[in-house]
């Protein structure tokens, strides 16, 4: 079973554009292998402070009746606060069955690829910390971005949505009936944007969400730290939650913040790559990214009639004329219009668009998702979502995803 923290993937990759191909060949396996493989045995280098142990015990065990946590984790970028979210989760496992996660990173997402907003119900502990698994939702919107900062509104909308989903389903006492659903904790992640319109957003979503307990991480750069205190409250208003803050895990010598410099772009990439490995059988031979890429290039895709599905692009408008070449070879979000309002659509995943046949009405998909819900797909969603490179880099063809015998304007 491989096993792999950030830093060694990244070293690993930049050994497949450096190294002669027999390295190559070995390296690519190996990232690879790491991106697709669930690690059985904890991190053995992991540190997890004392006081970030406490905190997440007390978070867990102080509240002795109901309701569960609602635990919301902030702080700036690299400090750790998905390390702690995944402690934190594996410590409320401990004594609840299950804990609902909802992701607001769009840029790093925990359980689901690049781009989306999610809550995820979780019910099995995560035996190494360092290494993100994917996950199959409760409830997903596919945003589209990988940062809040293009449409600060809907990104809350959603947020929004998805907090209304969990106290819907988790939270809610059903008078009528006389019973109660059950009841789930909640961990909020958070993304490391804390400055201008960032820290706004974060505000808002506290107001919104009221969490029972706030987790405000501090690195050693005070600049770059949230506000002390309640800094979300108004002068006025009562603290109704549990402010815990805790230092980041990770310092050197002299007792500063020592930040993870991540691949941002590398990681996104890995977990694109991992979420359409999952177009195959586990036990099928796919050890690297060559032979992923080959596989999807000939993979029978999905017929999906033009007449049955709406096309929506985020973030630009698109004449009517230039739909189809928008979006043929692109990633789309695969959406159920929601019944409650089309403006807040249901994602249940991503899919390729492998080609479009206008005369025959058909677009041609690869996705992972199930036939039985893709046939409730009503909706495409075009963002800023690509294909990785190495995705593209078939051998004997230039573009798998652009073959001019599949798409057809006549």
């Amino acid at each position: 079973m491989y096993i792999y923290r950030r830093s060694q993937l990244k070293n690993l990759y930049q050994s497949i554009r450096e190294s002669s191909n027999p390295q190559k060949a070995h390296a690519e396996r190996e990232v690879f292998m790491a991106l697709v493989g669930e690690p059985e045995q904890p991190s053995p280098d992991i540190y997890i402070p004392q006081e970030w142990s406490d905190a997440a015990e007390s978070i867990a065990y102080d509240s002795v009746t109901s309701p569960p946590p609602i635990a919301f984790i902030c702080g700036a970028k690299n400090s750790g606060k998905t390390t702690f979210s995944r402690h934190l989760l594996n410590i409320l496992l401990n004594r609840y069955k299950k804990v609902a996660y909802l992701d607001t990173d769009v840029g790093q997402s925990e359980f689901t690829t690049p781009g989306f907003l999610s809550l995820t119900v979780v019910d099995k502990l995560t035996p190494d910390l360092t290494i993100p698994c994917l996950k199959t939702p409760e409830r997903s919107f596919f945003f589209g971005d990988t940062s809040s900062k293009r449409d600060p509104k809907g990104y809350l909308t959603y947020i929004s949505a998805l907090y209304d989903y969990y106290r819907k389903e988790y939270c809610t006492v059903n008078n009528k009936e006389k019973t109660t659903k059950s009841e789930l904790p909640l961990v909020v992640n958070t993304p490391g944007w804390v400055k201008g319109v960032g820290y706004e957003i974060l505000v808002d979503m506290l107001k919104y969400v009221a969490p029972t307990h706030v987790v405000k991480i501090n690195i050693s750069t005070k600049n770059k730290n949230l506000p002390g205190g309640a800094f979300w409250l108004d002068d006025h208003a009562e603290e109704m939650a549990n402010l815990i803050e805790i230092n980041a895990a990770r310092q050197d010598s002299y007792n500063r913040s020592v930040l993870i410099q991540k691949d941002a772009h590398l990681m996104r990439d890995l977990r694109i790559m991992a979420y359409f490995r999952q177009c195959f059988a586990s036990n099928l031979n796919i050890s690297t990214i060559k032979e992923l890429a080959n596989a999807l290039a000939s993979q029978p895709p999905y017929e999906v009639p033009i007449s049955s599905i709406k096309i929506r692009h985020l973030y630009s408008q698109v004449p009517n004329a230039e739909i189809f070449y928008s979006l043929n070879a692109t990633i789309v979000g695969l959406a159920v219009g929601s019944e409650e309002s089309e403006s807040l659509p249901w994602c249940v995943g991503l899919g390729i668009v492998r080609g479009i046949d206008t005369f025959k009405g058909v677009i041609y998909v690869i996705t992972p998702v199930p036939p039985s819900t893709l046939e409730k797909v009503d909706l495409f969603l075009q963002g800023f979502i690509q294909i990785p490179t190495s995705l593209l880099q078939v051998q004997g063809c230039v573009s798998p995803y652009m073959s001019t015998n599949v798409f057809s304007t006549s």
